[in-house]
């Protein structure tokens, strides 16, 4: 299960904070789903790989803030472990662009990954952090805000790297895409 995080509403699209949402959108338009649903405040679309296997990607419908109700009741309803969960968020600790995965960890002020802990009672699940640039004013205005047109070429690369990156995570697991994408 991949999820990535948001916030739902039309203001919303293309701002920094939603570039989980945004990585989802590129799954989905390169593994075109068998199903889709709206279920425990989420869009769910579910794929069917070429293994048999199927992968579920979220994007929860609740602000980011709330995420962890959604993947707390979709861990729990699904009857995954937590081995199988990639949530996939924006950090403005990380220079734009760049892409660090991690099995496990704090939540890093990330409010979407604070509530997951939170929900869940741990931190032991996979999260891939893809970097927004550091705000130089208000924090709140910085990832609620859209990408510079400057910006857009380094961003839309992020998520191309991204795709690619959560398709070896899905088929190789989480050594193999760290070992593989969180160079620099």
């Amino acid at each position: 299960m991949i999820v990535g995080l948001g916030n739902p509403g039309a203001e919303y699209q293309q701002t920094r904070h939603n570039i989980g949402f945004m990585v989802v959108d590129a799954l989905l338009a390169a593994w075109p789903p068998s199903h889709s649903r709206n279920k425990f405040d989420a869009d769910l679309f579910e794929i069917r790989r070429e293994t048999g296997d199927p992968l579920l990607l979220v994007k929860p419908r609740t602000f980011m803030n709330l995420s962890g109700k959604t993947v707390s009741a979709l861990l729990r309803w699904y009857d995954l472990p937590l081995d199988a969960l990639m949530v996939v968020c924006d950090d403005f600790h990380l220079p734009l662009g760049r892409l660090r995965f991690r099995r496990n960890g704090s939540a890093g002020g990330q409010n979407g990954l604070s509530d997951i802990i939170a929900k869940l009672g741990t931190n032991e699940f996979a999260r891939l952090r893809i970097g927004i640039a550091a705000p130089t004013g208000d924090a709140i205005g910085h990832v609620l805000g859209k990408f510079a047109p400057a910006e857009k070429d380094t961003v839309n690369q992020a998520i191309a790297r991204s795709r690619e990156a959560l398709g070896v995570w899905v088929s190789q697991g989480i050594d193999e895409v760290m070992n593989r994408y969180n160079a620099g």
